[in-house]
């Protein structure tokens, strides 16, 4: 009966155990994790504004139609 109880003991310690590790890092990652996506979105913002400019580099307007020719041909022999 009393190895029955030890066994209880130390189930009831493991499981509190795990329940305040697991509460304990999920505290101290927290802060980890909020710089970790702030810089994620700086660097998205980054490459949108890098793209923009590229794309804004490439962009070209249709060539310049070409002026009409104001003399006439002669007129050919046959």
């Amino acid at each position: 009966m009393e190895t029955l109880q030890i066994l209880g003991w130390i189930y009831l310690g493991i499981m509190l155990g795990s329940i305040g590790g697991a509460i304990g890092l999920g505290l101290f990652q927290a802060g980890r994790v909020k710089s970790l996506e702030t810089e994620i979105d700086d660097l998205k913002e980054e490459k949108k504004l890098l793209k923009a400019q590229l794309t804004k580099s490439y962009n070209r307007g249709k060539p310049q139609p070409r002026k009409k020719r104001t003399w006439k041909r002669k007129p050919t022999k046959k």
